[in-house]
């Protein structure tokens, strides 16, 4: 008989500048990282987390840090008018054709460091993972992130089966 076990690899990277990202009161702005190819991983599921910090300077009270995903069904065509690269992100059509990761509640303090995760992509996806996916960082909080590049981190840990 042969039993089907969950491995998880180390966990990855997900390029993604987060180090001053601008605030978008109307959380419409923000940035998206660069694509992961699940074919290339030959992962069923991978959980995502990170780190995102606010500035030095502070954030407004009762804001809200947003981490969305978006995918390709083809490599080539991405959601809500992601481009698949490390870059400034204002979706088409709104944010309704992303995936809602999670939403952050933030609060007014200095340098204030949020660990959000671990989130299953599968599920985000409703069970499934598409063949390429990103994510996509928005925030409301009145002042730019933390510039420290060090303060931020997404990291992603692929899930694949083995059996034994």
């Amino acid at each position: 008989m042969t039993i089907a076990l969950s491995n998880y690899s180390s966990a990855r990277t997900v390029t993604i500048t987060l180090a001053s990202l601008a605030s978008s009161t109307s959380l419409t702005s923000g940035r998206e990282s660069t694509f992961i190819q699940s074919s290339a991983i030959n992962a069923i599921d991978y959980q995502i987390g990170g780190i995102i910090t606010a500035s030095s300077t502070g954030a407004t009270a009762s804001r809200q840090i947003e981490v969305w995903s978006y995918g390709s069904w083809d490599g080539t065509n991405y959601s809500a008018g992601a481009t698949g690269s490390d870059a400034a992100f204002s979706p088409t059509n709104t944010k309704t054709l992303l995936k809602l990761i999670t939403i952050i509640p933030t609060v007014a303090t200095a340098s204030q460091a949020y660990n959000w995760g671990p989130f299953s992509i599968a599920q985000v996806y409703g069970g499934t993972v598409p063949p390429e996916w990103g994510v996509a960082v928005f925030h409301n909080m009145g002042a730019n992130l933390s510039a420290t590049s060090g303060n931020h981190s997404v990291l992603y840990t692929p899930i694949q089966f083995t059996s034994s």
